[in-house]
């Protein structure tokens, strides 16, 4: 396998003359060795980039056919001794027939051949003129010089043994209604290739680009198209060469179009990851194949390049946060999603009011604009919030302040319960030495305070919000029972990063003052506040300087639950996408503390309250994540 499941994949743009096949297969032998020494291991060329897709009725030519061959025994003897896969089409004539064929090249070999299946035949294209589409073939297998019997149909997959598995489908198929890729991706295939010679029109890049991100989500896999660049014949349209690489819905590389030279674009695709994704979804695992779609010749590759470097991989460092471009939808919609549950669960429960406890921190401070933006819904007066905040041994003037002034901005109910005295009480009752600063120190404070939330509601006939947050709930970073628990938690599925994000969504589209005090709190160390602060005044107990960094707790969480990676991978990853921002000894450090907790602390998940989902991602027990409390960390080691 190569390094972690990933796999370069690559796609090359050559500048072509149409009919030139002695030139162009020159052209595809220096492609093959440009991405060989960028380390591809599959590299794939346009539609009939020997030939020239545009050759029209000069595809009859029995010249240009035996050119096609002998070009093709040519870019394989000049490949020989690369370990990269090449893909590429040719004329071929089968049993009286002409037909559009992939073939997949390997060390020299031709290890398959793969024909189109679905023949354009309207407008500008005509190619039903010329060839015959894969239904029409009567053999699984022909008899080519200089390669011997070869493999031929479309039920061919192509695999190393370690999960690199594709398929290929030719332009067309990909338009169809029932695109040949989306059998092959349910029989096994996580990368699709796509030769293709796609005619460029105003706005269809745009529809291309949808095409193969939409592709690529749909099957799970990656998929690669390389479309006919401007050497194609201009006669009456015009070829941009375009280059996509698509990993499970997103475009992850393009190349420039209209480009007068070779272009080469490379992606990382961690196709061990798309497995793991296709083990725990649904609309993969529920799909049926006919059973007259269910053959599949399975042809063996040579071993691939072992090392892939990571340099051409998607890999972002906040893997929960939206793209710059979908920053302003996304947060609208996650802020609305949790508003309309807990609205929901207003209208169910037949609350009079809602009641939770505000920090000055960033969880409780979301949790409050949910409140805010929930009671906008039902058209309630914000009146009906019952923010409360409950000062504590630990408390600094900074998160009171921000407390009180967000409070008084959104126009709610706010009260101030100082907790330290009844604590004092629990202490004495408990004959416990408030000197000594231990966990019973810190969540007697919790308890007093989710207890006293618990009361107040009771007395007004409220609902009891949870702020705590998917990151907190991760890693069990609660206090069981007291912070741990509410009658509705809207931050369930939210990790600390993405807060950060809709908190300073929320601040850019409010009054000054408001967005003053949100970018304050953004910028306030996360703390539970329940150790004494320093002698000037300022924060003393900060969570990261405990638990290590959220940045890393994130990533961690997302590609630990969503992509099963291990903790090996997980190390690699973070060490590559965060290795300029953290020294390795504390991504490694905070990687042995998220496993250690995540494990620890499942008996805490196992009874959290409800709490709507936002994303791909959620612990909830009663819905994505189902784990024993008492299950052991050891094959994390």
């Amino acid at each position: 396998m190569a390094s972690l499941g990933y796999y370069r994949l690559a796609a090359v743009i050559p500048h072509i003359r149409v009919a030139d096949v002695p030139g162009n297969t020159k052209l595809l032998i220096d492609g093959a060795h440009d991405a060989a020494a960028q380390g591809a291991h599959a590299v794939l060329f346009p539609e009939l980039s020997l030939t020239g897709y545009t050759c029209g009725d000069l595809f009859f030519r029995p010249s240009l056919q035996k050119a096609a061959l002998a070009g093709l025994r040519e870019l394989a003897a000049a490949t020989a001794e690369l370990s990269c896969v090449l893909i590429t089409t040719i004329p071929l004539v089968v049993r009286e027939g002409l037909y559009n064929v992939a073939a997949v090249l390997q060390g020299g070999k031709l290890l398959g051949l793969v024909p189109k299946s679905v023949l354009p035949n309207y407008r500008e294209f005509y190619e039903r003129r010329q060839f015959r589409p894969a239904a029409e073939l009567s053999a699984s297998s022909v008899q080519m010089e200089g390669f011997g019997e070869v493999p031929l149909g479309t039920d061919l997959l192509f695999e190393d043994g370690e999960g690199f598995t594709f398929g290929v489908e030719i332009c067309e198929d990909l338009w169809a209604v029932l695109p040949p890729s989306s059998r092959l991706a349910l029989l096994g295939a996580r990368v699709i290739f796509n030769p293709c010679a796609s005619t460029e029109m105003a706005g269809k890049a745009h529809y291309r680009r949808q095409l193969v991100a939409q592709q690529s989500g749909t099957c799970l896999c990656a998929y690669v198209l390389a479309s006919a660049g401007v050497g194609e014949s201009s006669q009456d349209v015009v070829y941009s060469g375009h280059a996509l690489i698509a990993d499970n819905g997103h475009i992850v590389a393009e190349s420039a179009r209209f480009s007068r030279s070779m272009t080469l674009t490379c992606a990382d695709v961690d196709v061990e990851r798309l497995g793991a994704a296709r083990m725990s979804e649904s609309s993969y695992n529920e799909n049926r194949l006919p059973q007259e779609w269910r053959g599949v010749r399975r042809v063996r590759l040579e071993p691939l390049p072992a090392e892939c470097d990571l340099r051409f991989a998607r890999l972002p460092k906040h893997p929960f946060l939206p793209p710059p471009a979908q920053v302003a939808e996304r947060c609208e919609d996650i802020l609305n999603i949790q508003a309309a549950g807990l609205a929901k669960r207003m209208e169910h429960s037949g609350a009079r009011c809602l009641v939770l406890g505000v920090s000055g921190g960033l969880d409780s401070s979301l949790a409050l604009l949910v409140c805010s933006r929930a009671c906008e819904m039902l058209g309630l007066s914000p009146s009906c919030i019952r923010a409360v905040t409950m000062p504590g041994f630990g408390t600094t003037g900074r998160t009171h302040d921000n407390a009180v002034r967000m409070a008084q901005l959104l126009g709610v109910s706010f009260s101030e319960v100082d907790i330290r005295e009844v604590c004092k009480l629990e202490f004495s009752m408990l004959g416990f030495d408030p000197s000594q600063r231990t966990t019973t120190y810190e969540n007697v404070q919790a308890r007093a305070r989710t207890q006293l939330l618990m009361n107040l509601a009771n007395m007004h006939g409220g609902l009891v919000v949870g702020t705590g947050d998917l990151s907190e709930i991760a890693l069990g970073w609660s206090t069981y029972n007291g912070d741990h628990m509410s009658m509705y938690a809207v931050n369930c599925s939210i990790p600390k990063t993405l807060i950060r994000c809709l908190i300073a969504h929320v601040a850019r589209n409010s009054s000054p003052e408001l967005a003053d005090v949100l970018l304050d709190i953004i910028d306030t160390p996360v703390s539970p506040e329940l150790l004494p602060p320093a002698d000037d005044g300022t924060m003393e107990q900060k969570t990261e300087e405990v638990l290590g960094p959220y940045d890393l707790h994130d990533f961690f969480l997302y590609h630990f639950i969503k992509y099963g990676a291990s903790p090996q991978k997980l190390l690699a990853l973070a060490r590559h996408a965060w290795g300029n921002d953290y020294d390795p000894a504390v991504i490694e450090s905070t990687l042995r503390t998220f496993l250690s907790r995540f494990y620890a602390q499942q008996f805490k998940r196992s009874c959290i309250p409800d709490g709507p989902k936002v994303g791909t991602i959620s612990l909830s027990p009663r819905g994505d994540w189902r784990m024993p409390s008492d299950a052991s960390p050891t094959s994390e080691q």
